[in-house]
């Protein structure tokens, strides 16, 4: 990073680290993990998972429906929220660019809502060697980049928005209709669209994949599920059409580079628009 937005970086960090609710938020997954060693899920087995891999299962999918949201509501306002406080119009007085700003701005969030996850996980596993526990180094650091692809699309879908937005209410309100509609879109529109209109269910299946939330979710299923038998017959359109490694993959670098488009596109509207 040049100066500039290190200059950025360092100080929203900084700002972050002063607020509750980072701390709250960190504070959850700190708690969520210690909450299920107390619970004895390790013990537990599903699909012939146990131990760290059983946790990690569970991990995955509460971070599922947490991550997106926290990370649309905290990140949404960033940008429009420094413009309507006129910190945006202070903050340029001084020689930082837009982009500098921007991207300042977008590393800034995704260290902080990142860490507190990676160090949650890594703490789950220091305590498993503690206990004595086989760590799955595979599907640990599979995990990792996984979460780190989702919340890289909805931080680049988050920064686009501010930037675009006019006020932290209208980003605030179209987030959560983009939200509602990415979840719904898992689902029951498509089956809707299907039942209703007698669409081809290989189209819907591919329209369904199309989602970066609901990759995320099958990308996270077929690690630990490898025949994806929890999603019925929909497995074997994926499978027969992709193999396992192919699809991982695809969660993997679908949502990772999506998220950067929307992010880049973000920074070009920033860049090229009043925005103070």
């Amino acid at each position: 990073m040049n100066k500039g937005m290190f200059q950025i970086f360092k100080a929203d960090v900084q700002q972050n680290l002063r607020s509750k609710s980072f701390w709250l938020y960190t504070g959850f997954f700190a708690l969520f993990v210690a909450v299920m060693f107390m619970t004895g899920i390790t013990e537990s087995q599903v699909i012939g998972f146990v131990g760290l891999s059983r946790l990690m299962v569970t991990f995955i999918q509460v971070s599922m429906v947490i991550l997106p949201i926290y990370v649309l509501v905290s990140t949404v306002r960033s940008l429009v929220g420094d413009k309507e406080n006129g910190v945006l119009e202070y903050t340029l007085s001084v020689p930082i660019s837009f982009s500098q700003y921007y991207w300042g701005k977008f590393w800034s969030r995704f260290f902080v809502i990142y860490l507190p996850v990676v160090l949650a996980l890594f703490g789950a596993v220091i305590w498993g060697l503690i206990k004595k526990l086989d760590v799955p180094w595979d599907l640990f650091f599979l995990y990792v980049f996984l979460l780190a692809s989702m919340i890289f699309f909805f931080l680049g879908l988050s920064m686009y928005l501010s930037a675009r937005s006019r006020s932290q209410e209208n980003a605030l309100g179209i987030s959560f209709m983009l939200w509602v509609f990415l979840v719904a879109f898992m689902d029951i529109l498509l089956i809707g669209m299907m039942l209703r209109w007698r669409i081809n269910a290989d189209l819907i299946i591919g329209l369904a994949l199309l989602n970066p939330l609901q990759t995320f979710r099958t990308g996270s299923l077929i690690l630990f599920d490898p025949k994806l038998t929890v999603m019925g017959p929909v497995s074997y359109y994926i499978l027969d059409t992709v193999s396992r490694t192919t699809f991982i993959a695809y969660s993997l670098l679908y949502p990772l580079i999506f998220g950067l488009i929307l992010a880049f596109l973000g920074n070009r509207y920033f860049n090229r628009h009043d925005v103070v």
